[in-house]
């Protein structure tokens, strides 16, 4: 099949708590709290779904971060090329702008695509990109970041120092960890980052995000 149609086949894929049962999960783009304000297409589960390789690589973060006193929580991993079709119609649709307010107060919608924060191509459906924070186990909370999940602007970019410095040391402490292990940030998201030596780097799925997609 050519690389640039969007492809079925799950085969490679895992869930991603059979790897890493002590994951908390908060899959943002099945429910209505996400910066579009509705569930969005191909999240027909509120789970997550990765490649083997990036799953392999996400539980040895997992384990380190596990004996430190914290548990990972996952907002987002593989999503279907539907899903992004969904946020390209959003984009286009200038007059909803309702989660305004709490995901991207200070960027005109129209300029979400252009500065970076929302991909027409993205990683994720690629299957090894995952978008995760920390969580206390002491506090049952998530790790001050300085700012939250699908927040998008300067303040979300990893080396922002506008924020406090132990804001800053949690991100870089995140960080550090996942470039450990085998993945790669990006610029502007502090919760993202994708596998170095992803299995399938020019594949872009659409498979739904369901159980029913990786059953044998």
């Amino acid at each position: 099949m050519a690389h640039n149609v969007p492809e079925k086949d799950a085969s490679g894929f895992v869930l991603l708590s059979d790897y890493i049962p002590s994951i908390v999960q908060e899959i943002r783009y099945f429910s209505t709290y996400n910066f579009i304000g509705d569930r969005i297409d191909g999240y027909e589960e509120p789970i997550a779904l990765l490649t083997k390789e990036a799953a392999r690589a996400l539980k040895t973060v997992a384990n380190e971060m596990n004996v430190k006193g914290y548990r990972l929580k996952i907002f987002d991993t593989y999503r279907p090329t539907t899903a992004v079709k969904h946020f390209i119609l959003w984009g286009i649709e200038d007059q909803d702008v309702r989660m305004k307010p709490y995901f991207y107060p200070n960027v005109v919608k129209q300029d979400l695509f252009s500065e970076g924060y929302i991909a027409k191509k993205s990683s994720h459906s690629r299957g090894s990109t995952v978008d995760l924070t920390l969580l206390d186990m002491r506090t049952g909370k998530e790790v001050d970041m300085g700012s939250p999940f699908d927040w998008f602007g300067i303040e979300s970019h990893p080396d922002y120092r506008g924020i406090t410095e132990e804001q800053y040391e949690n991100r870089m402490f995140l960080q550090k960890a996942m470039v450990r292990n085998g993945f790669t940030p990006i610029d502007c998201e502090w919760w993202h980052f994708t596998l170095a030596d992803e299995p399938y780097p020019d594949r872009y799925f659409e498979f739904p995000v369901a159980m029913d997609s990786i059953k044998i």
